[in-house]
C-alpha cells in the first residue's frame, strides 16, 4: 500500500477512536443531551410553523380589503380572526425561544461537567507517563492541549450539537411545509437553493485538513513560547532576539496560515448562503406572482415562502459552521485522546515489598540503559557499583558521561533494560515509585519555587512541619538573617515582585531539603549556580546534611567532594576511576588532572586538557 493512503487511513482510525472515546465521556449525560436536543428540535419545528400562521394572517388581511372595496364597511373586517392567528403566532415564537433557551442552559452544564472530567483526566494522566515522554514533546504542546483543545471540544458540545440538530430539523420540516403549501412553489425554491448544498459539501471537505494542521501548529507555537519565555534572560544576555523572533514568526505564520485557510473556507458559507437565499428569493417572487395571476394561489402564499426560503437556506449556513466546529471538535480530540492514550507507567497496586527501617545501602548490579527514543544508544553500558549506608558519594565525568541518568534510574524515573538497583537488599522495582521517592530528598541545578509565602515553599509536601525546624534548616544554610531582613519574613510571599538571586533560590531548595529529612540524599549540580562565598556557607550545611546519610553528589565543582568517601569518575556510562579524593590523586589519573587544572591559575588550557583526556580515557 502507498505510502499517503496509509497515512490517510492511519490518520481516519485515529478520527474514529477519537470519536469513540468522546462519546464515551458523553455518555453518562446522554438522557440530558437527548433532552436536549429534543427541545431543540421542537423548538425548530414551531419557528417552521409560524410562516403557516403567517399565511394565515396575510390571506385574511387581504380578503378583508379586498370586501371592503365592494361594500366600504369597515365593520366587516374579522378583526376577531387576526387577533386569534396573531397570539396563536406570537405562542409558537415565545414557545419556540424557551425550547432554545433550555436547549442552550442544559448543553451548557454537560459541556462543563465533560470539561471538568476531561481535564481531571488530563492532570492524572500528566503523573502517570513516563518521563521519556516529556523528552519527546514540549510542555507548552501539553499545556495547549488542556488548554486550547478541550476548550474547542467543550465549545463544540455547546454549540455545535444542538445547532445542528435544530438546522436538521428545521430544514427536514421546512421541505414538508413547503410542499404541503404548494408543490410547484416548493420545487422552485429547492433548485434555486440546491447550489448550497453542492458547495457545502465541497468547502467541508477540504477544510477538515486545515482544522487539524490548526491545532497541532497551535500546539507548537505554545511550546515554543513556553521555551523562549522560562529562558527568557538566557535569550537577551545572548543577544538573541532577532533569531527567536524569526523562529517565532515561522510557527506564527503556520498558525496563521492554518487559520487562514480554514477560517476562510468556513468563513465562506454564511456569504454563499446569503446570495443563494436572496436567488431564492428572486425566483419565488417571479414564480409566485405568476401563479398568483393565474389564480394558482393567494398573496400569503408567497408571504409564506419569503420567510420559508430564509428558514430553508438559515439551516444550511448552521450545519456549514456547526460542520466546521465539529472538525476542529474532532481535530482536538485526536489530540486529546491522543495524549490520553499514551503508554503509562505500569500499576504498581500489587507491589507489597517496603523498607521499615532505611540503612542505605545501595547497589548497582550490571545496570545497562538507553532512552526510548533510541534503543540502539546505550547510555549505560554496564554499571555495578555498592555504597555503604552513610557513605557520601561523588559521581564527576563529563556532559553525556551518565551521571543524571544513574541518579534518575536511582529514583525510577527511568528502568534499566538490564540488571538491578537495589536498597538494603530490596530490588527498587520491587517497591511502589511513591515509596522510592519517599527515601530521597533531591536538591537539583534548576531551582523550583511557587508563589506562596517562604514559608510554605520551604515546607512543600511536608506539612506538619514545626516553625522551629524551618528556622533552623535556614540558619544552617545561611538565609535566616536574609529572611528576617523582610517585612514579612517567613509569611513573605514568593512572586514575580520578589527580588531573589539564583544562588538564593538554590538555598531555598537545600533548606528544603533538609526540611524533608529524607533517609537519603541527591544533590544534582545543587552548587553550580553558587558563588564561591557562598558555596562556602552552604558547604558547611552540606556536610551536616549528608552526614550519616547515604547521599549521591553530582558535582562540576570537584572543591565541593573533596571529602566524599567515594568518587566515581564515569565515562559513557562506565567507571573509569573510583576511590577517594586523596586516593584519586595519588593515582595521578583523569581524576587528579581534572581537579589540578581547576586550581591552576597559571594554566588556562590546563581544563580543557584534562577534559581532552578523560574524553580519550
Amino acid at each position: 500500500m502507498p505510502r499517503g493512503h496509509m497515512q490517510i487511513n492511519q490518520k481516519a482510525k485515529n478520527s474514529k477512536e477519537a470519536s469513540r472515546q468522546l462519546i464515551r465521556y458523553i455518555k453518562p449525560y446522554l438522557p440530558l443531551i437527548i433532552i436536549s436536543l429534543v427541545l431543540a428540535a421542537v423548538g425548530a419545528i414551531l419557528t417552521v410553523l409560524g410562516p403557516d400562521k403567517l399565511k394565515e394572517i396575510t390571506d385574511i388581511i387581504s380578503n378583508a380589503f379586498t370586501s371592503l372595496k365592494e361594500t366600504h364597511a369597515w365593520s366587516d373586517i374579522p378583526l376577531k380572526d387576526i387577533e386569534v392567528v396573531a397570539i396563536s403566532l406570537l405562542i409558537i415564537y415565545v414557545m419556540s425561544a424557551i425550547c432554545t433557551f433550555f436547549t442552550s442552559f442544559i448543553l451548557a452544564r454537560v459541556a462543563l461537567k465533560v470539561s471538568k472530567k476531561l481535564r481531571s483526566d488530563l492532570e492524572r494522566k500528566i503523573n502517570k507517563v513516563p518521563l521519556s515522554y516529556f523528552s519527546r514533546n514540549t510542555y507548552g504542546d501539553v499545556l495547549s492541549r488542556i488548554t486550547n483543545d478541550v476548550d474547542t471540544i467543550i465549545d463544540a458540545l455547546n454549540n455545535s450539537i444542538s445547532s445542528v440538530v435544530s438546522a436538521i430539523c428545521q430544514f427536514v420540516f421546512c421541505v414538508i411545509m413547503m410542499f404541503v403549501t404548494d408543490a410547484p412553489m416548493a420545487l422552485t425554491a429547492i433548485l434555486s437553493t440546491i447550489l448550497g448544498f453542492a458547495l457545502m459539501i465541497v468547502i467541508i471537505k477540504v477544510s477538515q485538513k486545515y482544522f487539524k494542521a490548526r491545532q497541532v501548529s497551535l500546539g507548537a507555537l505554545n511550546g515554543y513560547i513556553e521555551e523562549m519565555y522560562s529562558g527568557h534572560d538566557v535569550v537577551r544576555v545572548s543577544n538573541a532576539n532577532k533569531e527567536v523572533k524569526e523562529k517565532f514568526v515561522t510557527y506564527n505564520k503556520a498558525v496563521r496560515k492554518a487559520n487562514l485557510m480554514s477560517q476562510l473556507l468556513s468563513g465562506m458559507m454564511p456569504t454563499l448562503m446569503t446570495f443563494i437565499g436572496n436567488i431564492g428569493y428572486v425566483a419565488v417572487c417571479i414564480v409566485g406572482a405568476i401563479r398568483v395571476i393565474n389564480g394558482d394561489i393567494t398573496f400569503g402564499v408567497i408571504s409564506a415562502f419569503l420567510v420559508y426560503v430564509r428558514l430553508f437556506t438559515q439551516p444550511l449556513s448552521s450545519l456549514s459552521q456547526g460542520a466546521s466546529s465539529l472538525q476542529s471538535c474532532m481535530a482536538a480530540s485526536e489530540r486529546v485522546f491522543g495524549f490520553l492514550n499514551e503508554v503509562e507507567l505500569e500499576d504498581e497496586s500489587d507491589k507489597v515489598a517496603k523498607i521499615e527501617h532505611v540503612e542505605g545501602n545501595v547497589t548497582f548490579d550490571h545496570v545497562a540503559f538507553s532512552y526510548d527514543d533510541a534503543p540502539d544508544k546505550i547510555v549505560i553500558k554496564d554499571f555495578s557499583c555498592k555504597v555503604k549506608k552513610g557513605q557520601k558519594v561523588a559521581i564527576v565525568g563529563p556532559t553525556g558521561a551518565g551521571k543524571t541518568t544513574l541518579v534518575n534510574l536511582l529514583m525510577r524515573f527511568y528502568e534499566p533494560i538490564s540488571g538491578s538497583i537495589s536498597i538494603d537488599g530490596i530490588n527498587i522495582k520491587d517497591m511502589k515509585r511513591e515509596d522510592v521517592h519517599s527515601l530521597f530528598s533531591m536538591v537539583l541545578q534548576d531551582t523550583w519555587l511557587f508563589e506562596g509565602t517562604i514559608k510554605e515553599n520551604l515546607a512543600f509536601n511536608t506539612p506538619d512541619v514545626s516553625d522551629e525546624k524551618i528556622k533552623e534548616a535556614c540558619k544552617e544554610c545561611g538565609i535566616s538573617e536574609f529572611i528576617e531582613s523582610l517585612e514579612n519574613g517567613y509569611d513573605t510571599v514568593l512572586n514575580d515582585n520578589t527580588s531573589l538571586s539564583i544562588g538564593q533560590k538554590q538555598l531555598f531548595t537545600i533548606a528544603r531539603a533538609m526540611i524533608q529529612d529524607s533517609p537519603m540524599l541527591i544533590l544534582d549540580e545543587a552548587t553550580s549556580n553558587v558563588d564561591t562565598r557562598t558555596e562556602i556557607l552552604i558547604q558547611k550545611a552540606m556536610d551536616q546534611l549528608t552526614s550519616n546519610r547515604t547521599s549521591f553528589v553530582i558535582a562540576h565543582r570537584l572543591s565541593t567532594i573533596k571529602n566524599a568517601d567515594v568518587i566515581l569518575v564515569l565515562k559513557d556510562g562506565d567507571i573509569i576511576e573510583q576511590g577517594n579524593h586523596q586516593e584519586l590523586l595519588a593515582k595521578n589519573g583523569v581524576y587528579a588532572s581534572l581537579y589540578n587544572s581547576q586550581f591552576d591559575e597559571g594554566n588556562d588550557g590546563a581544563i580543557d586538557t584534562a577534559m581532552k583526556k578523560l574524553v580519550k580515557a
